[in-house]
């Protein structure tokens, strides 16, 4: 009679490895098909786009279904990655892609700033709403409310009372209004994370802490964190990449300089004579994003043995 054996840990950690590959093999599928989209829409789709209840003579009339396809508006994907190796602005300036990585790096460092101050904020609301049910029932709604405001208009207000601070004698740079604003789109996941995360372990588990005379504070720490990890890595994530959205939303409302938001704004603004130039920033905040949603996955490898069940991976 045969028995079953435990899955060694060289197996296991094959076993994620061989997920990984396969995970990272669609995500590249995933970009290829995207690019042969685009250029089989460019090759079959109408140069002015296709509209519906356009009047005849009326310029601007009707409404676009379908956007237009000729190269001021659509470059080809071969057209977008050359421009990423020629002149930022012509002459001497560096290439656009040195461009990018620097005000890259500018936004990302502030995109990181901001992920920490939304992650110790979201975990403290998700310990006090886990501590007190009355604190859940008064202070969550809140919380979904908050992310209702539009980020675009929340944005100038920050930058206001920063100013105000700077002015009154209290040091507040530019790029800290920035990661306060991409900390307002972070601690929610985070809040709500911490909050499902922590409330995961089955009742029999609660009760067996309760039967060993343990406090809150050890029930919490050997119970209640190590079942929250499912919950919280994805939290984090997404806390991640939303804090990459709020700095570059922000940069573009305060008119920061330096990050790739401002640059976003900038190269847009010669989109008629240079259409390929504004992709190369928008690549680059797409990287950011990934990059900062990827690099919470180096948390992950330290708590292996905490993350099964992981709803999302």
């Amino acid at each position: 009679m045969s028995t079953l054996r435990p899955e060694s840990p060289v197996a296991a950690r094959r076993r994620t490895t061989g997920r990984g590959w396969v995970a990272a093999a669609w995500g590249a599928l995933g970009v290829i098909a995207v690019a042969v989209l685009w250029e089989l829409y460019k090759f079959l789709g109408p140069a002015d786009g296709f509209t519906v209840g356009a009047v005849e003579g009326e310029t601007g009339s009707g409404v676009m279904l379908l956007p237009r396809t000729h190269d001021r508006a659509m470059p080809h994907i071969w057209t977008m990655i050359a421009r990423l190796f020629e002149p930022t602005s012509g002459g001497q300036t560096p290439p656009l892609f040195v461009s990018v990585v620097q005000a890259a790096l500018v936004t990302l460092g502030m995109a990181a700033v901001g992920w920490l101050i939304g992650v110790l904020v979201g975990a403290l609301l998700g310990l006090l709403m886990q501590r007190w049910k009355l604190v859940e029932w008064g202070l969550l709604p809140w919380i979904v409310v908050s992310q209702i405001v539009p980020l675009i208009a929340f944005a100038p207000v920050v930058n206001a009372i920063g100013n105000q601070l700077d002015r009154a004698g209290t040091p507040w740079p530019q790029w800290l209004s920035v990661a306060v604003i991409a900390s307002y789109l972070a601690f929610f996941p985070v809040a709500v994370g911490v909050l499902k995360g922590l409330e995961a372990p089955d009742r029999i588990h609660v009760d067996l802490m309760t039967s060993y005379a343990a406090g809150y504070w050890p029930t919490l720490l050997r119970l209640r964190l190590p079942a929250s990890v499912p919950y919280l890595l994805p939290a984090l994530r997404l806390a991640a990449a939303n804090a990459v959205l709020g700095a570059v939303v922000a940069e573009v409302s305060i008119g920061m300089r330096g990050g790739i938001g401002r640059m976003l704004i900038q190269l847009a603004g010669q989109g008629s004579s240079d259409p390929a130039a504004p992709w190369g920033p928008m690549f680059g905040s797409i990287a950011l994003g990934l990059i900062a949603a990827g690099s919470v996955a180096l948390i992950g490898l330290g708590l292996g043995r905490y993350r099964r069940g992981e709803a999302v991976s």
